[in-house]
């Protein structure tokens, strides 16, 4: 147990616990090296050299030094809301919730009795019906089984929202891993964890070994129906409006009708089946797999769900195949940075809105959207001038920017957590209170209005992101802070670290997705064909580019799966260093050397740096086969080296003879 101190109970976090505050540094770089043959080394390498992996991290970096940080913030927060006593019933909920979580003793006492109730739920199933009001009542626990929905805007009506049946079901990270032979000594370890876990529950040798083999065979028969990432980002592809009349034709023996009405489905005469293909095999699953080994499948599920509020035997379970032997993680996360993750997730804007009070600043907020304002200024003039686009594609293109939104460090309104009860000693019980109030939400708001005040992001989130239904970007306020953005260092390294991040945003809205929406968010064609078969064209280049890149030996980058975020890093670089250039032209007292750099220099180390990292091989390799973003070497080094003006920049080192790189620019 990683306890040192406690009071009341609980666990308390150390001064000496507050991670370094991350930040650009020209300490950071190796000037040994020169940046023609290795920017990444140029630009990090003593960053890298000093800065070694944590045992309970798989990876780390910028993103996650500034994470650590928040979440040392947030840990405080929720200590002092949880031992100090307070009016304020938004501290009341979160404190509760925190300690409930650090009540090590009671948690080790209760077992697996937290589960005992969802498991009745599952040994109440005798045939289909049964099975769909269970999967319902599982649903809205949190347990994700067989499949998966949600309520987002209706791609080609994004004004209102629209129920999403997603594939889902599989415990493994994605189809690959049940096939591949790459992927053969993660199956059986996975098999493996899963008979440990039935064990752990009371089964006895025998039962758990064949439980476990149930599972995976059905987990394997839902993975062969299911699509691989890359083809889960065509959002055409991805979009099936089924009526509901014509539902139980379309998907045989799914019971899906059953499973709407048990969610109490609002009144809409359609839902969205993302993958049909998976819902038609699952018609079909139901009908030759027996209801015994549902029974088996779903209770795992349950264990699967449970495992990491559960006690430490279960923890440790869970982490030895989830984080040690999927991600390399050597050791799990002190007990209360998880509990500041979980709090995170399912009561995160009540935490969002103490951390906003306590840490953003209005004046970063404004610097932001000063920025915001130069980085589309540039976009317009780029599409007000792009030689390969039509007028015709030109001007629909320019309403669709006009129209772009820009939210900035928190949401005008923020959610009412106030019907969840919440209580002191029952932690899994506040989980599932907390999942079942978002579930509830996400269900009562189908075919209701978008409601364009929310975020799809905490205030405190380290990231951003670009919506193409509500025609958005969104830049929370944790991610405004160094080495994203940092007040106090000049406007070169925040044009690169942070203009780049709204800039790639930006050009999300123009990408190989984002282009299929209009100016109202809705999913249709308004190119011309000529256009489109121009950007693909371009396109490909990128996909060319990226899927040569070797990250470990045969192990290549994914060019389709990476292709979006590619092109917005592309493009977020190439258009925040001209907004820096005009920047610099308007106010020539700002061109200065530093540390021995220009502005145009320091853009580039300032893109650089923020994706500095470390990354432990299975994590690697783990988002290599799932992940849209190319690894984070890559990000820091492509987009700079196929600039068009990075050989001007740096006309001062010694250009080597070897691998150059072509010009990349769609946008």
């Amino acid at each position: 147990m990683d306890y040192v101190e406690e009071r009341a109970g609980i666990y308390i976090i150390k001064d000496d616990e507050k991670p370094e505050s991350p930040a650009f540094s020209a300490k950071y770089m190796n000037t040994d090296v020169n940046p023609f043959q290795n920017f990444y080394e140029f630009c990090n390498g003593k960053w890298v050299e000093t800065h070694p992996i944590p045992h309970d991290k798989a990876y780390w970096g910028a993103s996650m030094e500034l994470i650590e940080r928040n979440r040392y913030i947030l840990g405080r927060i929720l200590q002092d809301c949880a031992l100090l006593g307070t009016d304020d019933p938004v501290r009341k909920m979160v404190g509760d919730f925190y300690y409930s979580g650090m009540d090590v003793n009671r948690i080790e006492k209760l077992g697996f009795k937290p589960v005992e109730d969802m498991i009745c739920i599952v040994d109440g199933i005798q045939d289909l019906e049964t099975m769909i009001a269970a999967l319902a009542k599982l649903h809205s626990m949190g347990v994700s089984a067989i499949f998966s929905l949600d309520s987002n805007g209706d791609e080609k009506n994004s004004s209102i929202y629209a129920l999403h049946l997603v594939q889902g079901g599989i415990s493994l990270p994605n189809r690959d891993y049940y096939f591949l032979d790459s992927f053969t000594e993660i199956r059986k370890q996975f098999v493996e964890h899963v008979e440990r876990m039935f064990s752990l529950y009371g089964l006895g040798e025998e039962d758990a070994s064949n439980a476990a083999k149930k599972v995976f065979m059905v987990e394997k028969t839902m993975a062969e129906h299911s699509r691989r990432p890359e083809d889960l980002r065509d959002p055409e592809k991805n979009y099936h409006r089924v009526e509901l009349e014509q539902i139980e034709e379309k998907f045989p023996g799914t019971g899906i009708m059953k499973y709407l009405s048990h969610i109490r489905l609002p009144d809409t005469d359609y839902v969205i089946a993302g993958q049909p293909e998976f819902f038609e095999n699952l018609g079909k699953m139901i009908r030759e797999v027996r209801i015994a080994d549902w029974r088996i499948y779903l209770k795992w599920k349950i264990l699967r769900f449970a495992a990491p509020f559960l006690h430490e035997q279960a923890y440790n379970e869970y982490f030895d195949f989830f984080g040690r032997k999927l991600m390399g993680q050597p050791e799990p996360e002190r007990r209360w940075k998880r509990l500041v993750s979980i709090v995170n997730s399912l009561l995160g804007e009540a935490l969002g809105r103490i951390y906003v009070e306590k840490e953003f600043s209005e004046d970063s907020k404004k610097r932001m959207e000063e920025m915001v304002s130069d980085l589309k200024e540039v976009f317009a003039d780029r599409l007000s001038k792009l030689e390969w686009m039509s007028d015709e594609t030109r001007k629909k293109a320019m309403e669709k920017l006009s129209r772009f939104r820009a939210k900035v460090g928190y949401p005008s309104r923020f959610i009412d957590y106030s019907s969840i009860k919440v209580s002191r000693d029952d932690y899994l019980a506040n989980i599932m209170r907390s999942s079942a109030f978002e579930f509830r939400r996400q269900i009562d708001r189908i075919n209701s209005p978008v409601d364009h005040e929310l975020w799809e992001m905490t205030p405190q989130t380290v990231n951003a992101y670009f919506s193409p239904t509500n025609n958005e970007i969104v830049f929370p306020a944790g991610i405004l802070q160094p080495p994203f953005f940092d007040p106090n260092i000049d406007d070169a390294v925040n044009y690169g670290a942070t203009g780049g991040t709204i800039a790639h945003e930006i050009t999300h809205g123009f990408d190989d997705e984002g282009r299929k929406f209009d100016a109202d968010g809705n999913l249709r064609e308004w190119w011309t064909k000529e256009d489109e078969e121009k950007f693909k064209s371009r396109a490909k280049k990128v996909v060319d580019l990226y899927s040569s890149m070797e990250v470990l030996p045969g192990v290549k980058v994914n060019g389709e799966l990476t292709l979006g975020e590619n092109i917005a890093d592309l493009g977020g670089v190439s258009i925040a260093f001209e907004a820096l250039e005009r920047r610099l032209s308007r106010n020539p007292e700002k061109r200065k050397t530093i540390d021995g750099f220009t502005p145009e220099q320091r853009f580039f180390l300032g893109w650089a740096q923020s994706w500095r990292a470390n990354i432990r091989n299975e994590m690697l390799k783990l988002l290599i086969s799932n992940d849209p973003h190319s690894p984070d070497k890559l990000r820091a080094e492509l987009p700079s080296r196929v600039h068009e003006k990075f050989d001007l920049v740096f006309e001062n080192y010694k250009k080597i003879s070897g691998r150059g790189y072509e010009t990349i620019k769609i946008w």
